[in-house]
């Protein structure tokens, strides 16, 4: 038995972040493991952070402790949290890296844990480089790769960002496991009772957090492609705007698609993350950039098919034609593909789905974690 402890978001902070690192935490406990998590008492300061919250109102997982000590901004802070993890003597931290201007906390922390001599620490890779670019990327990822002893990245594109830091340090590759943690697949007829949406539209489902980099504004110019080809159509955009929402509000009046929107453009709680997947027919990424998606494990959990552009690691994700669609990052080309997923159906995808998913597992990742020690 190893004791582990994850440092990265958790309860009672939000997001994919949290999800994913409980769920983690869990899986090290039903292998036999001592696993807590130390998160942050502070992670991003309110200027900084896009949202409405950085918080649920939701209940703490069960069976999982939680410290939230790391303020992302205080140095003394993170000599503190560093010295105490140091003192703790984990096997194992697994830290999560996900933007560069949590390096130099995380960074000086991992650099106190070290002075143990005993401790492994393993970088979850979410980005390396990120999506939006500030001043002190590079500088604040360099220092942030220096304190690890090796990763696990969840595509490509991740790997070879990574290897532009470091050539020497042991990386492996593991697809991103299946979020198992919201519930049971229910029918559409359910879930869109619950939503109050039409039995009969066809429900294209936009899911997650609105960034530039996802290429929301692409999918509703092709929106007004598909207005004339396809009757019943509707786009289901279904989370919170981290970002100027007038932009979007603007574009959707002057495409003249507004009845052709479902908008439910909040903080989507993990207790109806369920409902949005089983509604939909298709779920669409139409990223302009990335390199994973913690929305595509959703998918497959659910087994609903996917169009995602040719972009980062998506097309690696959804076997084209099988899976989902590979479209390029054009209104027209994701228009396209839409209307291609109808002339085919849902239920073409389906057994594909079912035979993809049994890739994504937790214990895969906990073993590459593991097999670092």
């Amino acid at each position: 038995m190893a004791k582990v402890i994850i440092i990265g978001p958790a309860h009672p902070l939000r997001g994919g972040l949290a999800t994913f690192n409980h769920r983690l935490a869990k899986e090290f406990i039903a292998m036999g493991h001592e696993c807590s998590i130390c998160s942050f008492s502070l992670q991003y300061p309110s200027a900084l952070f896009p949202g409405k919250t950085q918080y649920t109102d939701e209940p703490a997982p069960e069976n999982i402790k939680i410290k939230s000590e790391i303020n992302s901004v205080n140095p003394l802070n993170w000599l503190k949290v560093g010295t105490k993890l140091k003192n703790q003597k984990p096997d194992i931290i697994v830290v999560r890296y996900w933007l560069p201007f949590m390096g130099p906390a995380l960074g000086t922390i991992l650099r106190q844990v070290r002075k143990n001599k005993h401790t492994k620490i393993i970088c979850i890779a979410d980005n390396i480089i990120p999506h939006e670019k500030r001043p002190g990327d590079m500088q604040f990822t360099k220092y942030f790769v220096k304190a690890c002893d090796g990763f696990v990245t969840m595509s490509d594109k991740v790997l070879s960002d990574l290897r532009t830091f470091t050539t020497s340090k042991p990386a492996t590759l593991v697809q991103h496991p299946l979020y198992d943690n919201f519930g049971s697949i229910i029918s559409k007829e359910e879930a869109r009772q619950y939503l109050g949406i039409s039995k009969t539209d066809k429900i294209v489902l936009f899911f997650g957090f609105i960034r530039k980099y996802k290429g929301l504004d692409l999918l509703l110019k092709g929106m007004k492609n598909l207005k004339s080809e396809i009757s019943n159509i509707k786009l289901l955009i279904a989370g919170e705007f981290y970002e100027d929402e007038k932009n979007y509000q603007e574009m959707i009046d002057e495409l003249g698609i507004r009845d052709q929107l479902i908008l439910k453009t909040n903080f989507i709680a993990d207790s109806e993350v369920k409902y949005y997947l089983c509604a939909a027919d298709v779920l669409v990424q139409p990223y302009k950039n990335a390199t994973q998606s913690g929305v595509t494990p959703l998918a497959y959990y659910f087994e609903k098919p996917m169009i995602v552009t040719n972009v980062g690691g998506l097309p690696d994700l959804v076997p084209h034609g099988k899976c989902g669609l590979v479209a390029e990052p054009t209104p027209a080309d994701i228009a396209n593909a839409i209307e291609q997923f109808y002339e085919l159906g849902e239920k073409h995808f389906i057994p594909h789905l079912r035979s993809e998913k049994e890739k994504y597992s937790w214990a895969n990742i906990v073993n590459a974690i593991m097999s670092e020690l």
